[in-house]
């Protein structure tokens, strides 16, 4: 590093597309884009130098859509303008590449994509940022990431339940919110998923909500989930809450299920189909690809990733700005096409683990098993009658029944605010519990008329290596409120599979 940009030759040749910085190194590469250009520039090649070791950035950054050679920043700041790169390396502090430094605006989210990684490998990596009013870089301190893992190589991910961070009174508190995402980045997990509930819209007033307000709801989050999100990837799980959903549409860019839909993509780097990914491949009016459904390997096992919520035509679960209500709960769906991809995803993969997740079973009501028989899930109607090949014709076998016959390990939901194990005809059905929940209270319990409960509040981690699952249900508590029998931290209940 032998020298200051400065701004008149950053603005020459400033909005890269393609660059690969050679400081020492070989065979990296990164890709840089805006969320709202498609344009394609000339590289830079040229690097600052870091003149100060603190972090003067005030912003934020999550990655995602992690793949075998690469992985996305998503980098954001409300109020700051400047230059970001990346140093990174397969050495801790001796960085020999580099990402080549990238104008980023106010307000504006940037993805930032680094690719031509090496798969399954732990990289090294620093945030470099120069504002807009300043000559001088500075550095953020040291963070990791992980490509994909390869089959036979072990791994550990986790996963939360409903953070509802609009429920600041009632169910979520910050400090612990902040203590537990520490704790999991902690575990230094491949990477963390979020099972929905996470940016609730719908308790805003129906007749005065506008893009900003339902977008605020996605920036609320961007200071907590830097905290994992700089080390782990992060996959997002539609949930009932977030009213990104197809009964809303109406034609128009104006509606909280484009607003909603619109900030989850901006600000947070999803996946679309690909060479590693599957998932939907429709174009929605005013959005694009939703990036709602996905599939992806990593290891020995497949992740699936589902959602009712935008396939169904009528709202899932509680309604918003008094729209029609369902007549049955035939008329939620998980669609055709997801349920065709849904099955061609599970039957042509020959992973030895299969792990789908969802917001909940149909994305409303309550419990895991005592659900799963009922409506497209399990095939039968509220009066137990077998309904399913008059209600679903052109499917061969309701959900459920799927992932038994492709050998499902586990299915994941939150919405319940509880942690429960159960199993129905060798699939785990695993409820999770809140992140952010101050009361650790046991909700919804009667709802589960079997299984192994436990109150919140926590995270659940998953150790995958060839031989096993391990499954850990990891609690958390504010310092305060530990005590005997409540250390933040500790394993309340574990299970292996097989």
């Amino acid at each position: 590093m032998d020298q200051i940009l400065n701004w008149r030759y950053i603005f020459v040749g400033l909005f890269a597309s393609v660059a690969l910085i050679g400081c020492g190194g070989s065979g990296g590469g990164a890709v840089v884009t805006s969320n709202d250009s498609t344009s394609s520039p000339p590289s830079i090649v040229s690097t600052p130098v870091v003149v100060n070791t603190g972090n003067d950035f005030g912003g934020t950054w999550v990655m995602g859509s992690p793949t075998t050679d690469g992985v996305t920043f998503n980098v954001h700041s409300a109020d700051q303008a400047g230059l970001v790169a990346i140093d990174y390396s397969l050495t801790s502090l001796q960085y020999t590449q580099q990402l080549a430094p990238t104008l980023l605006e106010i307000d504006k989210p940037l993805e930032l994509r680094l690719q031509n990684l090496k798969p399954g490998t732990r990289y090294f990596y620093r945030l470099l940022f120069q504002s807009s009013a300043s000559k001088q870089w500075t550095a953020t301190p040291e963070y990791e990431f992980q490509t994909a893992k390869q089959v036979g190589q072990s791994f550990v991910f986790a996963i939360q339940g409903d953070s509802h961070p609009e429920r600041l009174k009632t169910q979520f508190d910050a400090d612990l919110y902040k203590r537990t995402l520490l704790r999991v980045a902690a575990d230094k997990p491949d990477f963390y998923i979020l099972s929905g509930d996470d940016f609730s819209v719908d308790t805003l007033n129906p007749d005065t909500i506008n893009a900003a307000q339902v977008r605020e709801r996605y920036t609320l989050q961007r200071p907590y989930l830097n905290l994992i999100g700089r080390t782990s990837p992060l996959f997002l799980v539609n949930g009932n809450h977030e009213q990104a959903a197809r009964y809303l549409l109406d034609g128009t860019p104006n509606n909280v299920a484009v607003w909603a839909q619109n900030s989850r993509n901006s600000l947070y780097s999803q996946p679309a189909p690909d060479g590693f990914y599957t998932g939907n491949s429709e174009v929605i009016p005013n959005i694009g690809l939703l990036r709602n459904y996905f599939s992806w390997t990593w290891g020995d096992a497949l992740f699936v990733v589902i959602d009712p919520y935008w396939e169904s035509p009528v709202a899932v679960d509680n309604q918003f700005g008094g729209t029609t209500k369902r007549q049955s709960m035939w008329d939620v769906t998980h669609g055709d096409a997801q349920y065709v991809w849904l099955k061609r995803t599970l039957e042509q993969s020959k992973a030895k683990y299969k792990f789908v997740f969802a917001h909940h079973v149909m994305g409303t009501g309550r419990g895991g098993i005592e659900l799963a028989k009922l409506w497209e899930w399990g095939g039968e109607s509220q009066n137990g009658q077998f309904d399913f090949v008059s209600q679903r014709p052109s499917w061969t076998t309701p959900i459920h029944q799927l992932m038994v016959a492709n050998k499902v390990s586990i299915f994941f939901q939150g919405h319940d605010h509880i942690w429960v194990r159960q199993k129905l005809d060798g699939v785990t059905y695993q409820t999770l519990s809140q992140p952010a929940d101050p009361n650790y209270t046991l909700w919804n319990a009667d709802a589960y008329l079997t299984g192994d409960k436990f109150p919140n509040t926590g995270y659940t981690r998953v150790n995958v290596s060839p031989s096993q699952v391990k499954v850990e249900y990891v609690r958390t508590y504010l310092q305060k409120d530990e005590g005997p029998g409540k250390v933040h931290g500790e394993v309340a209940f574990s299970y292996t599979l097989p």
